[in-house]
């Protein structure tokens, strides 16, 4: 018999946590929340990186040489960048043409604020295919915690606070592209992932783990011509291209890596032995790996996906430079989005082995290391008062920098240098590379600058004096530790 229209009809009650559920419909849609998670952290990324420029605490090293390259970009010009030499092309420093999508917006704003708000923005967008996916495979929750765990994660607030890089534009590349490859969008996964090669010479290692992982899972054809892409263009660029380019014709980052005996590659000789033993050593190594993995609660060693990590953390760990294998700077940015996707993927295919309790307690551990480094990253500037202050030192030197005029050329100190590449040709007091052919117009030098940077403060101290005893340069001002020279005519 049918039923009557007017019986009443029982209907289970939806769980909050379904995709499609009344938590989605009624509180928030998605895209909202992807979105909105997006907006907050690119006013937290601006807000920390324009008041450190604001308040002088960022460098010409690197934003200053950033800026001159994405200044000549928006002239039509080669990225000649005077802050690493005379005629320098940063193509030939790292392979990062991806730049130029920012010089028609420094054409427009012609300030080192544009690059800084861009990277902001451009790492701000990776939160949204990263939520959106999360919110696929186990709704709004999840998809709230990978959003403000990604956002807030320790790898990007580094590389914010650090002035700009080129590898800003890796992160909504990488997130973007896994995304796509762990719903299964094979072939929006290889265009998403093709850019890499544009963005820095060894990312091409990365988007081969990527077509690895496509050949796997998905299309074999499509997976393995885009690993081959990725290893033959990182190979292009590293023995072809950077060294036709480079002043002194070759990768002048072969250096940075741990030497010792027989491994030929250009100009080095290396040790298999002290290679490998300097792979696991110094114990910081360690400190890094858990500092990657453990924000997602350990939920990123269950997946595949976490081996695209190996191609970054092996030539950071290889390396003798000390700052590319710790967790400072900018060098695991473009992990995070590695990892966090990673754990996404872990919980689609191992969230029912896991069950919901396990889950839940896996991203609570994740969000609690989140929370317990945020007062030791650089997220927690947001709440300290001098982040909101302008220090009468920076007004001082702000006035001296106004007597500069625009087009002068200009040799000054590390920090200050950034302050005038949007208006002058500036080089660094002390530079280790040959000086320029003609003497600059004006030696600014800031004797309080900590970061010691090309060389010694003494030492920097001692060349300024001896610019104003040679009778070359007369003093124009000295103000609270700031000196003003100009070329005598």
């Amino acid at each position: 018999m049918s039923r009557s229209l007017t019986q009443p009809v029982s209907v289970a009650p939806p769980r909050p946590d379904a995709v499609g559920g009344w938590w989605q419909r009624t509180w928030v849609r998605p895209r909202v929340q992807a979105w909105v998670l997006a907006g907050v952290f690119f006013a937290a990324y601006c807000a920390i990186s324009v008041r450190r420029h604001q308040r002088f605490q960022s460098t010409g090293y690197d934003l200053g040489i950033f800026e001159q390259a994405i200044r000549a970009y928006a002239h039509g010009r080669l990225p000649v960048t005077p802050l690493k030499g005379p005629g320098f092309d940063l193509l030939g420093d790292h392979f990062h043409p991806l730049l130029v999508i920012f010089a028609p917006f420094y054409r427009l704003f012609p300030t080192p604020l544009t690059l800084l708000v861009g990277q902001a923005a451009v790492t701000a967008v990776a939160v949204v295919p990263l939520v959106l996916w999360a919110h696929r495979v186990r709704g709004p929750r999840a998809s709230a915690w990978v959003g403000l765990s990604f956002g807030a994660s320790w790898g990007l607030a580094e590389m914010i606070h650090f002035d700009f890089h080129e590898v800003c534009l890796a992160v909504p590349l990488l997130a973007f592209a896994l995304a796509a490859a762990g719903e299964r969008r094979w072939r929006a996964a290889a265009l998403w992932g093709l850019p890499l090669l544009l963005v820095k010479e060894d990312l091409g290692l990365t988007l081969a783990m990527l077509g690895g992982y496509i050949a796997w899972r998905g299309p074999r054809r499509l997976g393995w011509s885009l690993a081959a892409a990725g290893v033959l263009g990182s190979a292009l660029e590293v023995l072809v291209i950077l060294p036709s380019v480079n002043a002194n014709g070759s990768f002048d980052y072969w250096n940075e890596i741990s030497s010792g005996g027989t491994v030929a590659v250009p100009g080095h000789h290396l040790s298999l032995l002290a290679t490998g033993l300097h792979f696991f050593w110094p114990p910081v190594k360690y400190w890094t790996v858990l500092m990657l993995l453990a924000p997602t609660g350990f939920l990123a060693l269950r997946s595949p996906l976490a081996l695209l990590l190996l191609p970054t953390l092996g030539w950071r760990f290889v390396s003798a430079n000390a700052s590319y294998y710790g967790t400072s700077e900018h060098y695991s940015a473009v992990l995070m989005p590695i990892v966090f996707a990673a754990a996404i993927e872990a919980m689609d295919r191992d969230g029912a082995l896991l069950g919901a309790r396990g889950l839940r307690r896996r991203c609570g551990l994740g969000l609690a290391v989140t929370l317990g480094t945020l007062p030791l990253h650089p997220l927690v500037e947001l709440v300290e008062p001098g982040t909101w202050t302008t220090p009468a030192h920076v007004r001082i030197a702000a006035r001296i920098m106004a007597l500069i005029p625009d087009g002068a050329t200009v040799e000054a100190t590390n920090r200050l240098a950034p302050q005038l590449t949007d208006r002058a040709t500036v080089t660094l007091i002390c530079q280790q590379t040959p000086p320029p052919p003609k003497p600059p117009q004006w030696v600014l030098f800031d004797a309080t600058d900590p970061t010691k940077f090309p060389c010694p403060m003494p030492r920097i101290a001692a060349e300024v004096a001896a610019d104003q005893g040679s009778g070359q340069y007369r003093l124009v001002t000295r103000q609270d530790g700031i000196t003003l020279l100009r070329l005598n005519p």
